[in-house]
């Protein structure tokens, strides 16, 4: 497509916008809807979108797919790499074709190959290969949204992926994909967000890449914190091994915006979660979580001193509020380490939880009237499997953590559809990981978010998702940048003709 072409191309769609009409919307790997929901709420419309898990896609659904039917082709899981654009809107019927059908292009494109806690699994899968992570096919699928990009000509193109993309074995991904879409005739910007100070009680960082049409007359522009928290040790190092091969000179990263200290402190777990059901059915009749479906409601608990306005954010999103209950309340069944979770302290990983266990093991070595000497027996061997976990402390420091009330949750991962201790629950009481809705709670999904499938695949979608009360506030300034540029060309329309 020559350039003149897409000009006139985006320039149509900036006439079009003058109308008064909402942005339209194509999402690449949309996953269940977080990033879908941010620029929902902000004013884009939900034209289509493409993701290849069947569980994300049904989530999807759900949420986004209000008055059509079960078998409407919007509603079914694609690959991007097997549909092109051209191939999706024949696929639903729409009478413009892909370059006339889209104005915001934006993906939240698969990160595994990209994140460095990834990156030993890919290494061990392939065999040991130090390079696995490079080799992996989801590391090219940034030059398949840019085939996208061409073929849609939109005006606002948003990515948003994990810190470490900066640094993919030297390589700045993100440079590479700005200076392609500046030669398209878009101004691109890139910088780094923490969800922690956009109101998500959740300390999550991930880049996010922004690219501006010419046409819009705009420059790329990034949300200001409005809550303030410093940063758990590592992350400033992290940071830095991510950022080391930024260019600067290109004046493409915007520096990371530092909160204040005189803003609100950052929503802490305890804020987020306190006004959810209680869940001790695991300690007393665990058949009653075996028996319970994702889709069941509980009531909330009553609060005498009342919620937080996260929560009561979280019950009153447009579109998604709920009034006296919610669902999501499952919980992993791990009868052994229910004891260990009661007795660990705020802010304990999984060597002070191998010490309680070995601890527990002890007491009931003795209750038993045995000792260490035993240690060859059959029933020492048993208890022992019974009590401790089997994982080495040195190897895995980090597998296991109990929340801080009064701080943000770390990051949800995908790998939470496999295994929730990253995440236990601060309450005591509860002896327990976090269920799927308080999983979803510290994403800042809306209680009246759905997601389909099991356990399991509930946990994954969240641990997947853009949080969307950060991406809203990237997506505010997107909608605001490009009503501004429709007002500006409205008012040289009108110039024009007097």
């Amino acid at each position: 497509m020559i350039p003149a072409d897409r000009q006139r191309i985006r320039q149509n769609k900036l006439a079009r916008l003058r109308t008064g009409v909402a942005p339209r919307l194509l999402e690449i790997c949309s996953g269940c809807g977080g990033l879908s929901l941010s620029l929902k709420e902000a004013g884009f419309e939900l034209t289509a979108h493409i993701e290849s898990d069947p569980e994300a896609a049904a989530s999807y659904a759900m949420n986004f797919g209000q008055g059509r039917s079960p078998g409407d082709p919007w509603m079914a899981p694609r690959d991007m790499e097997k549909c092109s654009a051209d191939q999706l809107v024949g696929d639903l019927g729409f009478e413009t074709s892909a370059v006339e059908s889209f104005d915001v292009l934006a993906a939240g494109l698969p990160c595994q190959a990209f994140a460095r806690i990834g990156r030993s699994k890919l290494r061990s899968v392939s065999g040991g290969a130090h390079d696995a992570f490079q080799k992996d096919p989801r590391a090219s699928l940034y030059r398949r949204f840019l085939e996208y990009v061409n073929d849609t000509q939109p005006l606002i193109i948003l990515l948003e992926n994990v810190p470490d993309i900066l640094n993919f074995g030297g390589h700045n991904v993100p440079e590479e994909i700005c200076d392609t879409l500046e030669q398209a005739g878009y101004v691109t910007g890139y910088t780094l967000l923490n969800a922690a100070y956009f109101g998500v009680p959740q300390v999550r960082e991930r880049l996010f890449v922004v690219a501006l049409a010419s046409e819009l007359g705009e420059q790329p522009r990034f949300p200001d914190p409005v809550r303030y928290l410093d940063l758990p040790r590592g992350y400033e190092g992290s940071r830095r091994v991510a950022l080391k091969h930024v260019d600067r000179e290109s004046g493409r990263f915007h520096e990371i915006n530092s909160p204040s200290i005189t803003l609100p402190g950052a929503v802490g777990v305890k804020e987020a979660l306190d006004d959810l059901p209680r869940i001790v059915e695991h300690l007393t009749n665990p058949g009653v979580i075996r028996k319970r479906r994702l889709g069941d409601a509980l009531p909330y608990r009553d609060l005498k001193r009342g919620i937080s306005e996260y929560a009561q954010k979280m019950r009153d999103w447009p579109g998604f509020s709920t009034e006296n209950a919610t669902n999501g309340h499952l919980v992993r069944l791990t009868p052994r380490d229910f004891q260990i979770f009661a007795k660990m302290k705020h802010g304990d990983d999984y060597p002070d939880a191998r010490r309680l266990a070995e601890d527990l093991f002890d007491e009931a070595l003795a209750s038993r009237g045995m000792s260490t000497r035993s240690r060859n027996s059959a029933a020492y061997r048993q208890l022992w499997a019974e009590t401790v976990p089997p994982y080495d402390p040195e190897k895995f420091p980090n597998k296991w953590w109990k929340l801080i009330p009064s701080k943000p949750s770390r990051t949800l991962t995908a790998h939470m559809g496999k295994d929730t201790y990253s995440h236990i629950h601060y309450d005591s009481r509860q002896a327990r990981t976090v269920s799927v809705r308080e999983a979803a709670r510290l994403q800042s999904f809306p209680d009246g978010f759905y997601f389909a499938g099991a356990m399991n695949a509930a946990f994954r979608q969240i641990g997947n998702a853009v949080p969307p009360l950060l991406g809203l506030a990237v997506a505010r300034i997107l909608k605001s940048q490009i009503d501004e540029a429709s007002s500006a060309a409205k008012g040289v329309s009108k110039r024009r003709a007097a």
